[in-house]
């Protein structure tokens, strides 16, 4: 199922959502400030941020920015009662898709989510050389053959490829993959690259290369 992560405070503005998204077949989850709905959209990966703009302890605009930073492609769409063109401009510049604006018309809603959601299929299939992952299904193929990964190897593959060609330090991986901000052991990556190159067949120095010292870089070659 669809998942839509809406990050709103107002009950009756939440509520109104989860139960007409309910009935159009999407899955929702209700983040009521900022700080949790980026532990959520980490922990829960969902298909479509609904993002408000005014929020409890980190608003919209910050939230949209930290998103961005790990996630180019899942669509944010901001719904919010700022009207300006300015404030339209500043959220688009920020890396939301689309700027709704309150009140507005569930059917048009729908409607504008439904266009990202055909916008994105293609950008559904992510590839690292010989190793194809599909973002819909979960399924991973490496040398023409499907491979299992835990979700937390999926998180991890994925994040490579995303960052392709860019050097991904320790503490960015443990931040922005594990979800941790603070001080923490980064050993815990290498047994997941040790697992995540056996399963995929690959080398210490194949797709996904150790820079010693700094963290990793994932490259077609």
């Amino acid at each position: 199922m669809t998942k839509i992560l809406i990050v709103e405070d107002e009950p009756g503005i939440y509520t109104f959502l989860q139960e007409g998204l309910a009935d159009e077949g999407y899955e929702t989850l209700v983040a009521t400030d900022g700080y949790d709905a980026l532990h959520d959209f980490a922990e829960w990966h969902p298909d479509l941020v609904l993002l408000d703009w005014m929020l409890p302890t980190m608003d919209g605009i910050e939230v949209c920015r930290r998103i961005r930073e790990t996630d180019e492609v899942t669509p944010v769409l901001f719904l919010t009662a700022k009207d300006g063109v300015e404030d339209t401009i500043k959220g688009l510049r920020t890396g939301a898709n689309d700027y709704i604006k309150k009140p507005f018309s569930f059917e048009e809603l729908v409607e504008r989510i439904k266009i990202h959601f055909r916008n994105r299929q293609h950008d559904d299939i992510l590839r690292l050389g010989e190793i194809v992952v599909n973002l819909t299904t979960h399924q991973v193929q490496a040398h023409d053959k499907e491979v299992q990964l835990t979700g937390r190897e999926f998180d991890l593959l994925t994040y490579f490829i995303r960052h392709k060609d860019r050097v991904c330090s320790r503490d960015d991986i443990i931040k922005d993959v594990w979800g941790i901000d603070f001080q923490y052991d980064t050993g815990v990556i290498d047994v997941f690259m040790n697992a995540l190159r056996k399963k995929l067949g690959m080398k210490s120095n194949g797709y996904i290369k150790t820079i010693r010292g700094v963290g990793f870089i994932a490259t077609d070659r």
